[in-house]
């Protein structure tokens, strides 16, 4: 386990504002069941904080038939539907919602080339709002392998406002590869083949680059 880039300078921040807080309460001589108070706040905040950032150490096994989940979480939906960005036809949809309590880690489902990504500006809907995933700010990323191709996209939320990622096109990725973060709460998208075996359920845990929410028709 350890502490994500991304965290770095937040969490070297944070230590200095609850350090200055928590002397200045010292120094103006505060009640001491104020400052008691305000050093138990301050340990429980950095400390959610500190696990907000947390990216264990994993070992995804490589297989070609299998679609991972992109991330940790829950499973919000799965659906046929209408992807318009790139596919411009009927997809699978399946999401996945992050908590402010789950690793932020974001994970390439399957092995293969960057063959398309984008970056879009937009609102910050809560992520779980059915429009979220067209008009809040949010990445979109195809993987191809063999000729199959699968879209995921990366949405920011009413809280999550800080979309980061580490791809570009042309990039090839293996399978279970760290490709982005968000901060503080969000949703993953992945856009299937129609003929994909889905091997997940709404309200699913999911497990970034371990728990298979999908199996390919004949990828090879």
């Amino acid at each position: 386990m350890t502490i994500h880039k991304e965290g770095h300078k937040i969490l070297f921040f944070l230590l200095v504002i609850l350090f200055l807080i928590n002397a200045g309460a010292q120094y103006i001589e505060l009640p001491e069941m104020v400052i008691n108070g305000l050093l138990i706040g301050s340990t429980i905040l950095y400390v959610l904080v500190l696990q907000f950032f947390r990216n264990p150490n994993i070992t995804v096994e490589q297989d070609k038939n299998v679609i991972y989940a992109p991330a940790d979480g829950k499973v919000v939906v799965i659906e046929k539907t209408y992807e318009s960005e790139y596919f411009d036809d009927e997809r699978i949809q399946i999401s996945i919602f992050m908590s402010p309590l789950n690793v932020h880690v974001n994970r390439t489902p399957m092995a293969g080339i960057v063959r398309y990504f984008k970056y879009h500006p937009g609102k910050y809907l809560v992520a779980w709002h059915p429009k979220s995933s067209t008009e809040n700010e949010r990445t979109t990323m195809v993987l191809e392998y063999n000729n199959v191709q699968l879209l995921v996209r990366q949405v920011a939320g009413a809280v999550a406002r800080r979309i980061k990622w580490y791809v570009k096109e042309g990039q090839p990725v293996v399978q279970g590869q760290e490709y982005g973060f968000i901060k503080f709460g969000s949703r993953l998208d992945v856009y299937l083949p129609l003929d994909a075996e889905i091997t997940c359920a709404i309200n699913e845990v999911t497990k970034g680059g371990k728990t298979i929410i999908a199996r390919l028709n004949n990828p090879e």
